[in-house]
């Protein structure tokens, strides 16, 4: 093909997490051969857009605010239509999706219009922890109907990608290609000592005092009620001194504020809450210790920033946590009915400052190497093209 290859890529959403910097490194860095538009839809209340990561790398996407995550048929129908005038104005070599409301409308309209590609990446799936058994089902039927027609399925690990074939038997084996996302994690390698005394600065953090940080929306699939019943308990066991920050905002966030003013009853100032903060990688230096207590998940992309800044992490063992954190090597992954062993293994990173240096370090190392973006892009590359 001696022309450019189109790509059109469409996304649920532009809020902050894996889907938006896969979706710009891929619209900003598939090279020459390619030309690529960037569809998306607007954030969810409580969620922080995230346009600054589009800015930051020159990319103008085309806002559809139709494009909503909540099932509205009027609102899909509207959105529906815009994706199918903007396709066949392009009329692109490749449609991409990303998530499932953008994979639903995306891939529809690109089947009806005929176009060569369609590819679809599922970055988490709401097969459960998201609706009742009906609707699971139904989205299931949908998915299984819109993969049949599809020509390529992107899981984002290998635990992801069993899964889809295995498990919620959406698509075949042969049909879905694992490619995991890619980050440019360079910052968070960058002036580490300086950064660290910046953070804690600014939260008045103590030398002796440990911090630790959950970083996502607030949302029931993250499931901060189980991560402040650690934090409870473990406020009740340890000796040592800790602060904990819950970064992020949301739907939640309400009945988490309740449960926070609880716990700093007994615990002064013990649990803040910061809201969004997007300069995750100098705040990040100054935490000692990451959580993630999520019922569901696709590949956190917390637990892989945390794990480039040198941070041990410690997670509940759901989606593909477990292809990007090694437990007993970079942190610990306890399945979530483990409720004690959470603690336990919490307060072992608490209170053996030798254990968290040895974690920092092989964390570190695997994670920067395996999801660098420039990987990302050169895997994708050759998968489009081996479609086309």
């Amino acid at each position: 093909m001696d022309r450019k290859i189109k790509v059109v890529r469409i996304i649920n959403r532009f809020n902050i997490g894996g889907p938006t910097f896969n979706a710009t490194f891929l619209t900003k860095f598939l090279g020459d051969d390619f030309e690529t538009t960037l569809i998306g839809g607007v954030p969810d209340e409580g969620e922080k857009d995230s346009h600054h990561i589009l800015h930051q790398y020159g990319i103008e996407p085309i806002i559809i605010p139709e494009i909503q995550r909540s099932l509205d048929p009027k609102t899909d129908f509207k959105a529906y239509k815009k994706i199918k005038q903007i396709l066949k104005e392009i009329q692109p070599d490749i449609v991409h999706t990303h998530a499932s409301k953008a994979g639903f409308l995306g891939r529809a309209a690109a089947i009806s219009l005929n176009i060569p590609v369609v590819v679809h990446t599922f970055h988490g799936h709401v097969f459960h922890s998201y609706f009742g058994k009906a609707k699971t089902q139904l989205f299931k039927s949908i998915e299984r109907y819109l993969a049949r027609k599809t020509s390529g399925i992107i899981a984002i690990s290998e635990l992801q990608k069993q899964e889809l074939c295995e498990v919620h038997r959406i698509a075949p084996k042969s049909k879905t290609k694992v490619i995991p996302l890619g980050f440019d994690l360079e910052k968070f390698t960058q002036n580490k000592v300086q950064k660290r005394k910046e953070t804690r600065a600014q939260y008045n953090l103590k030398d002796d005092e440990i911090a630790i940080a959950i970083i996502g929306r607030l949302a029931p699939v993250k499931d901060h009620d189980y991560f402040l019943d650690v934090i409870s308990e473990v406020l009740k066991q340890t000796p040592a001194k800790l602060k904990v920050f819950i970064v992020g905002d949301g739907s939640e966030k309400e009945h988490i504020q309740k449960r926070v003013e609880e716990i700093n009853e007994h615990y002064p100032e013990a649990v803040i809450m910061t809201s969004w903060i997007l300069d995750i990688a100098t705040f990040n230096q100054g935490m000692d210790i990451i959580c993630l207590t999520s019922k569901n998940e696709g590949t956190p992309v917390s637990i892989i920033e945390a794990q480039a800044a040198g941070l041990p992490v410690i997670s509940t063992d759901v989606g593909g946590v477990r292809d990007i954190l090694e437990d007993g090597k970079a942190g610990f992954v306890i399945k979530r009915e483990n409720f004690e062993t959470y603690i336990k293994k919490l307060r072992l990173l608490i209170e053996n400052q030798a254990l968290r240096e040895k974690f920092s370090t092989l964390g570190a190392q695997s994670t920067i190497n395996k999801f660098s973006y420039h990987q990302l892009v050169k895997n994708m590359k050759s998968y489009y093209k081996s479609l086309l």
